[in-house]
């Protein structure tokens, strides 16, 4: 079955993508992924992920409260404060009770060290979004809003996916569903605007190398999950 990837390949953001290269295939077709449509990833990989995704959470909403500061328009301001509180108040309690189906404690989470992959993305996050403007922010964040909703439709018609017993299916489901795919959809055009508005075109090389450097940064979370790697 053929997968419609045309909403990520069209704009500013698929020109970003397609500038990317190889690092942007290496990361939405990483081998983490792909175990976990076919469910050979080993559990402990898939936990040591989700304690790990959990502290990234945290940081990705300071990185959407610097995005408000950033916000040069009431409306950027409006979009901002969404999605930090759709972070804290919302994703944040469904991924809660997602890891303690996995047996996974929310103290034990908070109190677990971030690892070394968690911490290079985050942080190069929060430089980007403190040393530049709301463009710089949005187009370091994208791999990880954008990136999952590539990553979960592939996985969706993949051949290779197992739906039986795999433990996995649901985590596909998830950002495959209308619900994430419309978050996706939003960040596509919020970039879209804010780089009309700030001169993405004229700025695009060094957009671009950020792009680059953020995705293999996300290829880099992945296999800190298949290493169990701190």
């Amino acid at each position: 079955m053929a997968v419609d990837l045309s909403p990520f390949e069209q704009g500013f953001f698929g020109r970003l993508r397609q500038a990317a290269g190889r690092d942007w295939l290496d990361y939405v077709g990483h081998d983490f992924v792909q175990r976990l449509a076919d469910g050979s990833l080993p559990e402990a990989s898939f936990r040591h992920y989700l304690v790990q995704d959990y502290l990234f959470l945290i940081q990705f909403a300071r990185a959407w409260a610097l995005a408000g500061y950033k916000a040069a328009t009431l409306e950027e301001l409006r979009a901002a404060g969404a999605a930090m509180s759709g972070i804290v108040d919302v994703e944040m309690g469904l991924h809660v009770r997602y890891c303690a189906a996995w047996g996974l404690d929310e103290a034990a989470m908070a109190g677990t060290p971030e690892a070394s992959a968690t911490l290079a993305y985050t942080r190069f996050v929060l430089e980007r979004g403190m040393a530049g403007d709301l463009l710089d922010l949005q187009v370091a964040l994208a791999p990880c809003i954008v990136g999952y909703a590539e990553i979960a439709r592939c996985l969706q018609g993949s051949p290779g996916r197992r739906r039986a017993g795999n433990r996995y299916d649901d985590w596909i489901e998830m950002y495959a569903g209308a619900e994430y795919q419309e978050v996706a959809g939003n960040a596509i055009a919020a970039l879209e605007q804010s780089a009309q508005r700030r001169g993405g075109d004229a700025r695009f090389a060094d957009l671009a190398r950020t792009f680059a450097v953020a995705t293999r940064l996300e290829a880099r979370f992945w296999q800190m999950g298949l290493d169990l790697s701190e």
